[in-house]
């Protein structure tokens, strides 16, 4: 898949832009603060329907306006073009647009247009709770496969419904808990056998990157934890069900999953250093890329790199520019404050690409 223009109205600190894209690599210069990443993030809104930095909305607009609006023009590897508009007014729901029509549900449009962003705020998947781990699983299966997606909606519905019952002052009907606690347990099943099974078939891909960028010098690897490795989720809901009232919440379920992430056999956020961190999440980033060009609807996903050189030796950065340069990636767009780093990867480029400098909110070729 590769954008060919970007039309952007009011997104974040962006009053308007209108970009013709390079189909290989698109670079984006700039200081800190002047509108780079939010580029990037307009794109990410196209793919998934939200952005990558928030999860309201409304912190899309720009100061003092009403409405924001973003649209792409894409063309997929058969040349079949593909327009995408979203735009939101203050108050009121996002409309997203295929063509001239609506979606009447968004997740209908998640995996039409795969992508995959490397970010600073991804060092929350090591520092952050597990919650920003389960959702980079998620993000991922979605995007290949619509009916996880679909049993993840019905899981946290019946988890809400659930929690709701936990917290009432007088005690429900146990036959009302049970309703809820055996679609939790139907979804749950499903989710957790998605979940184990991509962290098996993606490991080994991440584990490639990581030693390819480290030359091999450190040993990594990913561990899923979830309830219900423990047995059949239904029986530790029941059981565990007056424990639950006492707190309020549900303690069990695939909503408390985890991904261990190891470095030496020890838990990364304890034992790596900032190199190796940043290591460890670019290797991630650009194995979930390979993980869904082969799984996904076979349509190359796009490749957001932002500010991803900072606190890396120059080693590490030579062979993530070898990677960058290798034919597996299709459109790149790139984030920078240092033309030294895009430079490297533009010297070893035989493809088109195009430099955009970007200053307070204003893109210019």
């Amino acid at each position: 898949m590769i954008l060919k223009h970007l039309s952007i109205i009011n997104y974040r600190n962006i009053p308007s832009c209108e970009l013709d894209l390079s189909p290989k690599i698109n670079c984006f210069l700039g200081m800190n603060g002047e509108g780079k990443t939010n580029l990037l993030d307009a794109i990410h809104f196209l793919s998934l329907c939200r952005s990558y930095a928030t999860s309201q909305d409304s912190l899309c607009i720009l100061h003092n306006q009403d409405i924001m609006s973003i649209a792409g023009q894409y063309e997929t590897e058969d040349g079949t073009p593909e327009d995408i508009h979203i735009g939101i007014r203050r108050g009121q729901k996002k409309v997203v647009r295929r063509g001239k029509k609506a979606y009447k549900r968004l997740v209908e449009h998640i995996g039409l247009i795969p992508l995959v962003m490397v970010s600073p705020a991804d060092q929350f998947l090591i520092a952050g709770g597990s919650e920003e781990r389960r959702r980079f699983m998620d993000i991922i299966i979605s995007q290949y496969n619509p009916i996880y997606m679909e049993a993840l909606l019905r899981y946290n519905k019946a988890l809400q419904q659930r929690n709701a019952l936990l917290k009432e002052e007088i005690a429900p009907d146990p036959e009302m808990f049970l309703l809820w606690e055996e679609q939790m347990a139907k979804e749950a099943e499903y989710i957790y056998q998605c979940r184990q099974e991509y962290i098996k078939d993606f490991t080994p891909i991440f584990q490639r990157f990581y030693n390819h960028i480290s030359k091999e010098k450190e040993i990594v690897e990913l561990r899923y934890v979830s309830h219900c490795q423990r047995g059949p989720l239904l029986e530790q809901l029941t059981r565990d069900r007056f424990r639950d009232q006492a707190v309020g919440y549900s303690l069990h379920g695939v909503h408390k999953d985890d991904l261990e992430m190891l470095l030496g056999g020890y838990a990364i956020k304890r034992e790596g250093s900032q190199g190796q961190n940043k290591t460890f999440l670019i290797a991630l980033k650009l194995a979930q890329f390979d993980f869904l060009k082969r799984t996904g609807s076979k349509t190359t996903p796009l490749l957001l790199l932002d500010d991803i050189f900072d606190k890396l030796d120059a080693e590490r950065v030579e062979q993530i520019v070898s990677l960058v340069n290798n034919d597996l990636f299709g459109q790149i767009f790139i984030t920078d404050t240092n033309r030294d780093h895009l430079d490297s990867i533009l010297q070893k480029s035989s493809g088109d690409y195009r430099i955009f400098h970007v200053k307070n909110g204003n893109v210019t070729l």
